[in-house]
């Protein structure tokens, strides 16, 4: 087949995250396949506008803030006369609308979609902006089938108007060979919490951060890690300044993979504070490696945690709750280990393979023009 996916950011762009990585293990394997591949993303720093990518042609153009209208423009003037058996859009953030304008059958990729928790992080000028994008959502999309990583997603898409029987659930894979164990989860000794992710504002680690006091008068060895980078991270080095703690938190910023590894196999707790997620990819990440987790009861992160089997789940926000869960996993060896070997099987149950022959199926019953 002819495929042609919509994405605000390609897998070589610096922020690119577990969206871009779901659609690249996807399409990569569609090109092994024998498929042809184009994918359109927004232009960034040093990237160039055109260069092939794991036999993925990418066309870049627009920027962070315009991709939803510069990469229309794109598809009309580079690609209007090409034919393709499907487009794939990956709706992450403010939607391209592809079934106004493409020549192909549409399917819908949905992590997630933002609702009121773009207000957390975006001004009220740009939450507003993406709020009022996604409600317009139903109408454009009315006649597409979906496929989405969670049960979250799809209930929080049959909430909006989309029809059940349109989306198709499909979770996200892993890398097998690439999270393991290193080192025994017996011999970490250690009081290591890990958090990694993107430091946005909706992520969540200032939760993390203020419930550490309470951490430390209950494990006063204990170290916050943090992994990842972005635009909240000068708030939250403040934050754990002004709470007295900012000798015990960590800023290791973005890591190699091998390094983030090495920093999963080292903790005893990893945490996932977040209000929403598509479905919690580092969450399985941290299983995969040895390490239970503590997390929010929050869409996607509900179905991620098997709560009190491969980690435990607390309400989104309540900081002593999470300060308490961290404690019991941080001073109870006996359950810590339970759930590391839970977490484990849990973990080994996904695969990119499986992944791809399922979102496979849905991908050949779109391009047929059937419902998936």
């Amino acid at each position: 087949m002819r495929l042609l996916a919509f994405n605000w950011r390609d897998p070589k762009h610096p922020e690119a995250g577990g969206a871009e990585l779901h659609l690249m293990e996807i399409l990569s394997r569609a090109v092994q396949d024998g498929d042809q591949v184009t994918w359109l993303a927004e232009a960034f720093a040093g990237s160039a506008p055109e260069e092939d990518y794991r036999g993925i042609r990418i066309l870049r153009g627009g920027s962070w803030y315009n991709a939803h209208l510069a990469l229309a423009q794109l598809y009309r003037r580079r690609l209007w006369g090409e034919r393709f058996d499907l487009v794939l859009e990956d709706i992450n953030k403010v939607p391209f609308f592809t079934p106004w304008y493409v020549r192909a059958p549409v399917l819908a990729v949905v992590p997630h979609l933002f609702g009121t928790a773009v207000f957390r992080e975006a001004s009220p000028v740009v939450g507003a902006l993406v709020w009022a994008h996604e409600s317009l959502i139903p109408l454009v999309y009315r006649d597409v089938p979906f496929l989405v990583i969670s049960e979250s997603t799809r209930d929080d898409l049959v909430r909006r108007g989309i029809r059940r029987e349109q989306i198709s659930v499909v979770r996200c894979g892993l890398d097998q060979n690439g999270y393991v164990v290193t080192i025994p989860p017996g011999d970490r000794t250690e009081p290591i919490v890990l958090f990694v992710g993107r430091l946005r504002k909706y992520k969540g680690a200032q939760y993390l951060i203020r419930a550490f006091p309470e951490v430390l008068r209950a494990v006063p060895g204990a170290r916050l890690q943090i992994v990842g980078d972005g635009p909240y991270r000068p708030h939250l080095e403040r934050l754990a300044l002004s709470l007295g703690i900012g000798e015990v938190v960590e800023f290791l910023g973005a890591l190699s993979h091998r390094d983030k590894v090495a920093a999963l196999n080292r903790a005893q707790v990893a945490a996932a504070p977040s209000p929403k997620e598509g479905w919690g990819l580092t969450v399985i990440e941290a299983n995969a490696c040895g390490t239970p987790v503590v997390a929010s009861r929050s869409p996607g992160l509900v179905e991620s945690v098997r709560d009190g089997e491969t980690g435990l789940l607390v309400r989104h926000g309540d900081v002593g709750a999470l300060a308490r869960a961290t404690v019991r996993l941080l001073t109870d060896r006996a359950l810590r280990l339970s759930m590391t070997e839970a977490g484990l099987r849990w973990a080994h149950g996904f695969t990119w393979d499986r992944c791809y022959r399922e979102s496979r199926a849905v991908i050949l019953r779109a391009a047929g023009g059937q419902a998936a």
